[in-house]
C-alpha cells in the first residue's frame, strides 16, 4: 500500500501546545522537513529496532495522509488524498537539540531507519469528517497523547498547498501532519498503539 512512496514529508510545531512543551516558537509558515523512504516501517506488531547509545528517543504520534494523485494547484484535500492512517515520528531528541544549536539540518535526528512508523491505512473520509475523530498515542496501555486536526496551527489544505507548490507532491507520498503535546522518551520494551476514536489502528515493540 505504500510501494510507490517516493516522498515522506513531515511538518514540524504544527501544535502550539508542542511547540510550548519544547520551547519552540510558533512558526508563521509550516515547518516541513522529510524523512528518507527507508526510514518507513509498517506498525503490525512487530519490534522496531531503533538506535542505541544516542541519547532519548522520542515518540510523537500523527494523522499521516497518503496521496493518490499528483498535486495541482486548485485541487483539494479531497481530490488529492485517499487515504490515511497513524505514524510515529520517532526523534532523536538529544541529536536534534545539537542539530538545533549549530543550525544544521535535522536529518540525523530525524532520518534513521524505522523512524516513520505507520499504521495501516483507511479509506480518507474528506477532510471534515476527520474533525470528529480524536487521535491518541498509548503507550504501554496509558494515553499520552491526544489530538485533533482542527487544533493544528496549519489546515491539511494549507499543508498540501504549501508543500505541492514548493516541493512537489507525487501519488503516494506520505505527509505526516504534525505532532500533538504530550511527547516524550522511549524505554526499551515500550508498547506502543495509535487509536482513531476508540479503535487501535496499529501496534508496535521498540527495540532500544
Amino acid at each position: 500500500m505504500t510501494a510507490n512512496t517516493r516522498n515522506i514529508y513531515c511538518v514540524g510545531r504544527n501544535y502550539k501546545l508542542h511547540a510550548a512543551e519544547l520551547g519552540n516558537a510558533v512558526p508563521e509558515e509550516p515547518m516541513i522537513f522529510t524523512k528518507p523512504t527507508h526510514a518507513l516501517a509498517l506498525m503490525n506488531e512487530d519490534r522496531l529496532a531503533l538506535p542505541q547509545g544516542r541519547g532519548e528517543i522520542h515518540y510523537e504520534g500523527e494523522l499521516v495522509l497518503h496521496l493518490a494523485k499528483d498535486y495541482k494547484p486548485g485541487l483539494t484535500v479531497d481530490e488529492l488524498v485517499d487515504s490515511f492512517g497513524l505514524g510515529l515520528d520517532f526523534t532523536l531528541r538529544d541529536v536534534q537539540s545539537e542539530l538545533k544549536k549549530k543550525g544544521h539540518p535535522w536529518l540525523a535526528a530525524k532520518g534513521f531507519r524505522n523512524s516513520a512508523a505507520l499504521t495501516e491505512l483507511r479509506a480518507f473520509p474528506g477532510a471534515k469528517l476527520l474533525e470528529s475523530t480524536d487521535f491518541h498515542t498509548v503507550r504501554n496501555g496509558e494515553t499520552v497523547q491526544t489530538g485533533n486536526i482542527r487544533d493544528m496551527i496549519f489546515s491539511l489544505q494549507t499543508i498540501i498547498d504549501y508543500i505541492g507548490s514548493n516541493y512537489g507532491l507525487g501519488a503516494g507520498d506520505l505527509i505526516y501532519t504534525g505532532t500533538p503535546a504530550g511527547v516524550g522518551a522511549c524505554a526499551d520494551g515500550d508498547v506502543f498503539e495509535l487509536a482513531w476514536g476508540q479503535e487501535v489502528f496499529g501496534r508496535c515493540t521498540v527495540q532500544i
